[in-house]
């Protein structure tokens, strides 16, 4: 067997997995009353015999003391699931330098790329005390992906390699391993997501919920109680790892709540069992508790200003950067100004599959998208916006990546009117109106309906810009801020003509990491919906590819899927990178924007520069914040 490289960096980085009898554990302050009235056990019982060991001093950071409370603004009920972002408690992780590292695994075996083999920490325990094992992940293989109740679809995608499971063996409490036919190079990627699978499950918990371990009397009387249809309704609504809305559910991430769902505001508070200590053996988190108080997004800054946050950065754009520098001495905070990790800050999506024929066939044409892109003056933009602190530049990978590419980043992104009127003027786009807007064929007026979930000033601004710059060259903009649910149903649907989101979540993307965002995979992808649709559901819904790009650009995520080393990996990437700064199927204004980020000034451990993305790196994940503390 070989133990991959990705085991010997793990004592390089976010720890080292060492006995926690070579540390000294120090009891926790705020649990100690707790122990003493014998309701916890104590520290040296609480934490794993191999707990993962974060030495601060290694990584730059001040050792911290436990205790206090950080408040955030969350802007609705359910961005309580964020904390299971933020906390970023994984099987495994990304450190500082976007490598994956074992987390909650003390160690992971990988051949060939198709055969994992994880190693849990003996003595490892949920929030609520009751043992971590390898019954945990067999519950939820055997019991629910692999039961028809609740798991109607079958098991994840993520789990199947050409339409096929992985032999799942349970080695012994401690060792379970993962056996497909071909490679699997998404597995460990996905365990790592901001949004990870979690193909375990507290199964102590969940079974009395599960009609193979509870009679069938008292379970219908339960499922009566809670006015469920059955039982399986009543055990998805409880198996909630993600969401993190219900009370009791038995969590590993470093906070728990205890508030039940849908409230004004949430109290989390530390997990007495967290797997993650100091070098000097203090439990993390160091933070006691956590306080989200929900807030409308556009009075956050102000209230921050008051002093009411001692950390945020969701809900905050750089258009607020004046407010919340004024509000700094009476906040006592500080403002740093991160970095978005997205590939773009704010892309425009033509949708190829837009149920208007005549529209989608414009959309489906390169020259028209890349009239469009040529028509936009990013330099304004940037100027205007974001201070000229923004890097101009189409949809690419930034800088840090090793797929970085400046040609990349500036293919169709210079601003040419003139060119962009030939491009369309070849489309026999050549008649206009009395106002100057370039007519259809059919004879309508050639407007683009935009539509944005409407949470971002920055966007409404630049599609203002757009606007003026488009009408230019005869194409008329039309500006509409919906809903993000229904800005989401409606692309995936076929009736958003033209969605503003972000642009690839991944903007750092490394050989390794899955490129999802670059061919139709997915309906998520604002530029296919459908196209990802028939992929996502192996074609029962949506349609199959219809370009000789799109079905490009599946061939080489095939390729990539099946590729057994990290150069053929790259040569997918490398080939889906440069078919898109030819095609141009979205429409990026700027990348590694400024992003707004306060933090008391009595929190340490907070960097004073960073990147802000969701993939890779979950938000404020990445950078731990079960390490930041108060220093009073």
């Amino acid at each position: 067997m070989i133990r991959h490289a990705f085991i010997a960096l793990f004592a390089l980085g976010l720890g080292a997995p060492v006995s926690a009898a070579e540390i000294t554990l120090q009891e926790t302050p705020s649990l100690a009353e707790r122990v003493a009235a014998g309701e916890l056990p104590p520290v040296a019982e609480r934490v794993p015999q191999e707990p993962l060991v974060v030495d601060l001093a290694l990584k730059g950071r001040e050792f911290g003391r436990p205790g206090g409370t950080l408040r955030m603004f969350i802007t609705k009920p359910r961005d309580i699931r964020y904390m299971v972002v933020y906390g970023y408690a994984r099987l495994v992780g990304y450190d500082h330098d976007y490598k994956l590292k074992p987390d909650i695994l003390r160690a992971v075996d990988q051949e060939e790329g198709r055969i994992f083999t994880f190693h849990l920490r003996k003595g490892h325990r949920w929030s609520d005390g009751h043992p971590f094992t390898t019954e945990d992940f067999r519950y939820w293989w055997e019991d629910v992906a692999n039961n028809k109740m609740l798991s109607p679809g079958g098991v994840p995608e993520l789990m199947l390699v050409d339409g096929k499971p992985p032999q799942v063996t349970v080695i012994d409490e401690t060792t379970i391993r993962y056996a497909w036919d071909r490679p699997n190079p998404r597995f460990l990627h996905a365990l790592a997501a901001a949004r990870p699978p979690f193909i375990y499950r507290p199964a102590h918990w969940m079974k009395q919920f599960h009609a193979d371990y509870r009679p069938k009397a008292e379970l219908d009387a339960l499922v009566a109680e809670n006015g469920m249809r059955n039982w399986a309704q009543l055990h998805n609504a409880r198996d909630n790892m993600y969401k993190f809305d219900v009370v009791g559910l038995p969590t590993l991430q470093p906070w728990y709540p205890t508030t039940g769902k849908n409230a004004q505001g949430y109290d989390l508070v530390r997990n007495p069992f967290y797997h993650r200590i100091d070098a000097r053996g203090v439990q993390l988190p160091y933070i006691d508790r956590v306080e989200l108080t929900i807030a409308a997004g556009g009075l956050i800054p102000q209230k921050i200003g008051l002093g009411e946050a001692d950390l945020q950065v969701r809900s905050l754009t750089f258009t607020d950067a004046p407010v919340l520098k004024q509000g700094e001495r009476q906040g006592n905070y500080t403002t740093y100004l991160w970095s978005n990790g997205a590939a773009s800050e704010i892309a425009l999506y033509p949708n190829q599959n837009y149920e208007d024929p005549a529209f989608r066939a414009l959309f489906r044409d390169a020259r028209f998208r890349r009239a469009l892109s040529v028509a936009i003056s990013r330099k304004t933009i940037n100027k205007t916006l974001f201070f000229g602190l923004a890097k101009e530049s189409n949809m690419a990978p930034l800088k840090g990546s090793p797929f970085y590419d400046p040609k990349l980043s500036a293919a169709w992104a210079q601003y040419d009117p003139d060119l962009a009127n030939r491009l369309l003027d070849e489309l026999g786009l050549t008649a206009r109106d009395g106002d100057g807007t370039r007519l259809l064929p059919d004879g309508r007026r050639l407007e683009i309906v935009v539509e944005t979930a409407g949470e971002r000033q920055e966007e409404s601004d630049a599609l203002e810009l757009v606007a003026e710059m488009w009408a230019e060259v005869g194409v008329r903009l039309i500006f509409r801020p919906l809903d993000r649910d229904i800005l989401r149903n409606k692309a995936y649907s076929g009736q958003s003509m033209m969605p503003v989101w972000y642009g690839w979540n991944n903007g750092l993307p490394t050989p390794d990491a899955p490129p999802s965002d670059l061919a139709p995979v997915d309906q998520t992808n604002f530029s296919w919906p459908k196209w990802g649709q028939y992929t996502q559901t192996k074609g029962q819904a949506g349609e199959p590819p219809q370009t000789p790009e799109a079905k490009r650009l599946l061939e080489l995520f095939r390729a990539w899927e099946m590729a057994t080393s990290d150069e053929g990996r790259a040569a997918a990437w490398r080939e889906m990178l440069k078919i898109h700064a030819d095609q141009i199927f979205a429409i990026g204004l700027v990348n590694a924007a400024p992003q707004p980020l306060i933090a008391s000034n009595r929190l340490r451990n907070v960097p004073k520069t960073g990147i802000y993305a969701w993939e890779p790196g979950a938000h404020l994940g990445i950078h731990r914040i079960d390490e930041f503390w108060f220093a009073e």
